[in-house]
């Protein structure tokens, strides 16, 4: 595929308002539903008085435990085990204790202010003081690789810090919800989710259905950012309110209601041991990662990875740890596991560059992995020294102290970190119609979440067949399509694209069958040809998620390196962007034009991450403290500098998929963090270890206040 810049399939239905999000579904006689929330963090539910409520005009019902279904234990990817209105027991505030249904989403929420909700409190369990437990399943436990307390113990340098970040909540433009809608035993969804065809198997075990009944839509989705991975339980109740009431329901999560029901990036507390012989070349790396849980739900944030796979170390021992507190469960968050694990080891790494009196670039270099650390595999493809020299000569890192260090009452840093990024492939099916008159119809079950997936679909179709966009349909969001994957991870590419362009390889193939070479109305007319058929796939090891390419010779990963100038204001501890260098080793890039909005997006989140965004749980009733967007502290424009520069290496990477890209959704968000903590360190001598890194963190600093 030429790497062009095209226009978008969904552009035009976008800005002009006639894209269909969930809410916009209105099937016949449909009602409105609202949750009610339990009023406290932690306790038992004694009672709910409905009776104002039913007595509030519009209302039709209020259901309560009384009137739903007995839940049975759910299993992933359902985002909580056990369903809500399943016993007394309060476990997080917000927690759903009621629905209440009227004919108005107005008359629903009036209704839902009359529920009297009556709760026993007990003390909520906060976040830094929980029960930690060693973190279970795939993520959890204990990896380790050589002698860590060997190399530790006969280090020339050690360093040793520990380093958190506060949770943060996915604040998608679109909130989350479904339309439910029975037609006898069929269930239809609309639903905003990003993965519809994990919907039916949790929602079929949670009601005793059975998958093949349920039909999920889900075409356009207002973001997600990991929020709307998992299977929540707003869209269980939906499907169950509908059931009961006989008639179409919404239920359509307010902003506040965000903040409950569906997850969040958790509190993290991560210690990194670094050994280095006096060069600053590792010989151990230790990380211990510590993320908060539901009281009953878990789940594991897998930071560690992060120090497995980057750089080369005889000796690396990592260990996951779940703490329990009074909150909803968390949830992954863009980016995931390497998002939050190299805040913590990059941030080590520019520790240790400055223990050795080395160059921050040069200590990385010094570390490149030739192949996996974690097993010795080598790179399906790795330019990473290239986007090292790439980014260093576009930012002029060696330079950078010949520049002024001061401008006014701002003090000038720099700073540097490497991103990665973990390689998420899911198996995948597709399929293409190509009609007797040359038109094409793509076929594919994958959400657009506002990345551009058609887009993406129809332009490998296009160059796979030979034929013009303008001749392409796309078929998407929708159950009743092939397969072809999530869209979250970093995979759609990967997944979706290698199963469409297996599709029209299937295609070429039949048409090569009849002595056809090049698609043309006048031949296909001629061989009477109405339809052809492409079915294709993407398979992986073992035909589930595939993660760095496990199970395979090759390991697989993206790769850049991130360099940003930060001012710092000494009298007012203020921070300000002034610009960013991020170049990048991803593969195959398929548009050049999306692809760096989607880096520069990924740089802006990183900054938002790094130096604004936080949600605190109330210290005294243990809820999270400000549930709307006013009290939400995220990037605007006039944080973000013009001089944003983002490139990539040029590169192919036939193994990681058939179109020779790899992911690079979550990629930019990396090291960001971690870059910008350097930088403020270099500005001003103050080295803050807790994100975000706020005025009276830089204060503390410079003054010497804890």
């Amino acid at each position: 595929m030429t790497t062009k810049a095209f226009p978008r399939v969904e552009a035009a239905a976008k800005v002009s308002g006639t894209a269909l999000y969930t809410a916009d579904h209105h099937p016949d006689r449909m009602i409105y539903a609202v949750l009610v929330g339990a009023p406290v963090a932690a306790g038992r539910l004694r009672g709910v008085d409905t009776s104002a409520a039913l007595q509030a005009p519009g209302v039709i019902a209020v259901l309560t435990a009384a009137e739903l279904p007995d839940f049975p234990e759910l299993s992933e990817p359902a985002g909580v085990t056990r369903m809500p209105f399943t016993d007394s027991v309060i476990h997080y505030e917000g927690q759903p204790v009621a629905i209440v249904i009227a004919d108005s989403v107005e008359a629903a929420e009036a209704g839902r202010t009359l529920v009297a909700v009556d709760c026993e409190r007990a003390d909520p369990v906060l976040l830094g003081a929980g029960h930690r437990e060693s973190a279970p399943g795939e993520f959890g436990g204990e990896f380790s690789k050589g002698d860590m307390d060997a190399a530790w113990s006969s280090a020339a340098l050690r360093i040793e810090q520990t380093y958190r970040q506060a949770p943060r909540h996915h604040h998608a433009m679109e909130t989350s919800g479904t339309v439910a809608q029975w037609d006898g035993d069929t269930l239809t969804l609309w639903d905003s989710v990003q993965a519809s065809s994990t919907v039916p198997p949790v929602v079929a075990a949670a009601l005793g259905l059975e998958p093949d009944r349920i039909h999920i839509i889900a075409r356009h989705i207002g973001g997600g950012f990991g929020s709307k991975s998992y299977i929540w339980p707003h869209q269980i109740l939906a499907a169950a309110a509908a059931r009961i009431t006989g008639r179409p329901v919404k239920l359509h999560l307010r902003r506040a209601d965000q903040f409950s029901n569906v997850g969040y990036q958790p509190w993290m507390e991560q210690t990194v041991r670094l050994a280095a012989d006096a060069s600053g070349r590792l010989t151990g790396i230790e990380h211990v990662a510590v993320n908060n849980a539901g009281m009953v739900d878990t789940h594991v944030e897998p930071a560690t990875l992060s120090s497995r796979n980057l750089y080369a170390s005889g000796a690396i021992r990592t260990r996951q740890v779940i703490e329990r507190v009074n909150l909803n469960v968390p949830t992954p968050m863009r980016a995931p596991l390497e998002g939050n694990g190299q805040w913590a080891l990059e941030s080590a790494m520019n520790e240790l560059a400055d223990a050795s009196g080395i160059d921050p670039l040069d200590v990385r270099l010094a570390n490149f992995a030739e192949v996996s650390p974690a097993d010795g595999r080598p790179w399906s493809s790795n330019r990473l020294k290239q986007a090292y020299a790439e980014g260093a000569r576009r930012y002029g890192w060696r330079e950078r102290h010949e520049r002024a260090r001061a401008e006014g009452p701002w003090a000038i840093g720099h700073g540097m970190a490497t991103c990665t990024m973990g390689s998420f492939r899911f198996p995948s099916a597709a399929r293409i119609r190509l009609r007797g008159d040359g038109t094409v119809v793509v076929e594919a079950n994958v959400p657009d979440i506002g990345t551009g997936a058609p887009t993406l679909l129809r332009e490998i179709a296009a160059e796979e067949l030979g034929v013009a966009r303008e001749q392409i349909e796309i078929c998407w969001g929708d159950t009743q399509l092939p397969a072809a994957g999530p869209s979250y991870g970093s995979s759609i590419t990967m997944s979706a694209g290698s199963a469409v362009a297996a599709a029209a390889r299937n295609v070429v193939t039949q048409l090569a069958a009849r002595g056809i070479a090049a698609i043309d109305t006048d031949t296909l007319r001629a061989a009477g040809i109405d339809e052809i058929v492409g079915e294709g796939r993407f398979e992986t090891p073992d035909g589930a998620m595939n993660l760095d390419g496990e199970g395979t010779p090759l390991a697989l990963r993206t790769w850049g390196a991130i360099f940003v100038e930060v001012g710092v204001e000494r009298d007012f501890g203020l921070l300000r962007l002034r610009r960013a260098v991020g170049v990048y080793s991803a593969g195959r890039i398929m548009n050049p034009v999306t692809a760096r909005a989607q880096m520069i997006g990924g740089i802006i989140w990183g900054w938002g991450k790094a130096t604004l965004e936080e949600s605190d749980q109330e210290p005294v009733h243990g809820r999270w403290l400000a549930k709307n967007l006013s009290n939400v502290a995220v990037p605007v424009n006039a944080d973000i500098p013009t001089d944003l520069d983002v490139s990539f290496i040029d590169e192919y990477d036939e193994a990681a998929s058939l179109i020779g890209a790899r992911g690079i959704g979550e990629l930019g968000a990396t090291g960001v963090d971690a870059a910008v903590a350097a930088a403020v360190h270099d500005a001003v001598g103050v080295r803050v270890r807790e994100l975000p890194i706020l005025p009276w963190k830089v204060l503390g600093g410079l003054t010497g206040a804890p």
